[in-house]
């Protein structure tokens, strides 16, 4: 059998159909949902722990029109399958203000209903791999055997903030059992105690491991009795929390997630301290950032063969596509290829998720943002088609590499 370190082909993003077997109440604006998985659709949901699936259905707007709406979610639990073949995705969706979907979920979603899922997609995973080896996170096999990726004992650490939470839980709880000397430290920043996601299994998952779990709570809005874990998390409680709290002296790898603003306050401070970009996984929920250019998805546009166009073409599924793009549209390679295929795999379209990578064969591109791919992948050549805007006359990409 190959291993997850072992070379094998990228699988790429589809949509099946999944039954909803159980919906949990998590907090007042937050559930839990699990999807079954049967038997033969089980080697398109392995995954490894820290990655997402992306949901898709069709809701009313303000207006009352029906619009597809793609939301992507963490898997929050630990791989695991039954005797019958069949398995399970567990995802946590948080209400946002004014989310449609979010807000659609928490209210209306029950057992029995059904919502076409994305095979899991994802780099936010642990890269410890045995005897130090680094696992290559693009290499997927058919069982995903997640104690692969930490047979060698190691110390992390996370710092995550309200559904943050939901797949460095996963993470957390399969690093753990990985190996009896590796050791956890855990940030949980959120509001309020009432707020705090997956607070029971938290609570157990530290009884289980007492002496290698460290769990710090840091509430925003609520006193608590030691003033380090009260207040939000600014420059200098992150440098307290980073002295005082944190066990380890060695990290192994860091694990950060949750908005834009404690990410990458989390990572300008790790750097300043020396720690090396490497041993970093992070992931957002938004960029947090509306002055920056957000990717599209589903824009018109009207082609028009008096004017200059940007000629791209591109791979997927083994068939080759093509569309002339209006120079003056500026408009995405995604959003392009959209519309003479609809098929074309994507989740956020903001240069988060990375669900739409794909290779620069041909031409050159200008990418506005980059939240999901890691420097090797930018050496190879890849990029973000979400965020990728042709600057050549002619531009190829392969979705299929």
């Amino acid at each position: 059998m190959t291993t997850a370190t072992q070379t094998a082909s990228r699988r790429r993003a589809s949509f099946h159909t999944l039954t909803v077997t159980e919906v949990r109440r998590l907090t007042d604006d937050a559930i839990e949902v699990t999807f079954g998985v049967p038997a033969e659709l089980a080697g398109q949901y392995d995954y490894l722990p820290g990655q997402y699936v992306a949901l898709r259905t069709t809701l009313a707007d303000e207006n009352g029109e029906p619009h597809e709406i793609r939301r992507s979610y963490s898997i929050c639990a630990e791989p695991r399958s039954f005797p019958d073949g069949t398995s399970e995705i567990r995802v946590a969706i948080k209400k946002d203000l004014g989310g449609l979907f979010s807000t659609w979920a928490n209210a209306e979603l029950k057992a029995g209903d059904t919502l076409d899922v994305m095979s899991p997609q994802g780099a936010f995973i642990s890269r410890h791999g045995k005897d130090g080896q680094a696992v290559d996170h693009n290499v997927m096999n058919s069982m995903n055997h997640p104690q692969e990726l930490a047979g060698k004992p190691g110390n992390f650490v996370a710092i995550a903030a309200g559904s943050g939470i939901t797949p460095v839980i996963a993470i957390a709880r399969t690093l753990l059992a990985s190996n009896p000397d590796t050791r956890f430290d855990l940030i949980y920043a959120n509001k309020a105690a009432m707020d705090v996601m997956f607070l029971e299994e938290l609570a157990d998952l530290k009884d289980k491991y007492p002496s290698r779990l460290a769990l710090h709570h840091v509430l925003s809005r609520e006193q608590r009795i030691a003033p380090l874990m009260t207040g939000r998390i600014d420059s200098e409680k992150l440098q307290q929390l980073l002295e005082r709290a944190i066990h380890a002296e060695d990290v192994d790898e860091w694990f950060l997630c949750g908005p834009f603003e404690l990410v990458q306050l989390c990572r300008d401070t790790l750097a300043a301290r020396g720690v090396d970009p490497e041993h970093i996984r992070f992931e957002l929920f938004t960029t947090g950032r509306p002055d920056r250019p957000e990717g599209n998805a589903g824009r018109p546009v009207i082609e028009d063969e008096s004017k200059d166009t940007f000629k791209i073409t591109f791979k997927l599924d083994g068939l080759q596509g093509e569309v002339a793009s209006p120079t003056h549209a500026r408009e995405s390679i995604l959003n392009a290829a959209l519309r003479v295929r609809p098929d074309v795999p994507f989740a956020c379209a903001g240069g988060v998720c990375g669900t739409c990578r794909a290779k620069l064969v041909k031409g050159t591109v200008a990418m506005d943002e980059n939240y999901a791919l890691e420097q090797d992948e930018l050496d190879k050549g890849y990029v973000l088609t979400c965020q990728s805007h042709p600057t050549s006359e002619s531009v190829t990409v392969d979705f299929d590499v």
